[in-house]
């Protein structure tokens, strides 16, 4: 199944090292890739979404849809779903994090993936287990994050 990725709102030459990304976290995480999708934009598209999906009228850096979350064996299922990421939130945050736009980026989708997956952050044991899988899967991919920076981080394509 594939892995797909709209860059548009990304730096050219970033869609393959963040397939690989994806593919990493799958795997790391003892799972099979199905369909996924991931979806580089803007914080008035994640408002959006987060408003109409979540029913938090703001922007969020991160949202995942899963394809089959509610299915008794979601688990050995491959992983399938979209994530989609706000460019101008992973510029923001890797400045506040002092990380580079790229670890931002990469640690987002990570994030994402986790989330199809079947991880979740809403209670504190959670949150710990997820920033672990996070982290590990950072170091993990120190490779694909240089390749991410090299293309330009997160900064957005020029428009024409």
């Amino acid at each position: 199944m594939p892995i797909t990725i709209d860059a548009s709102a990304g730096p050219r030459g970033i869609a393959t090292p963040l397939r690989a990304l994806v593919a990493l976290t799958v795997k790391r995480e003892g799972r099979r890739a199905g369909e996924i999708g991931v979806r580089l934009t803007d914080d008035p598209e994640l408002r959006e979404l987060n408003k109409r999906w979540r029913g938090m009228d703001r922007a969020t850096d991160v949202i995942s849809f899963a394809y089959d979350e509610d299915a008794p064996d979601a688990a050995t299922r491959p992983v399938m779903g979209d994530i989609v990421v706000s460019m101008e939130r992973v510029l923001v945050q890797a400045k506040r994090y002092h990380d580079t736009p790229g670890t931002e980026l990469a640690r987002l989708v990570i994030h994402g993936v986790l989330h199809l997956a079947g991880q979740d952050h809403l209670k504190p044991v959670e949150r710990r287990e997820m920033r672990k899988r996070e982290d590990a899967t950072l170091v993990a991919a120190r490779a694909l994050v240089r390749k991410i920076d090299a293309a330009g981080g997160a900064a957005p394509r020029a428009r024409v």
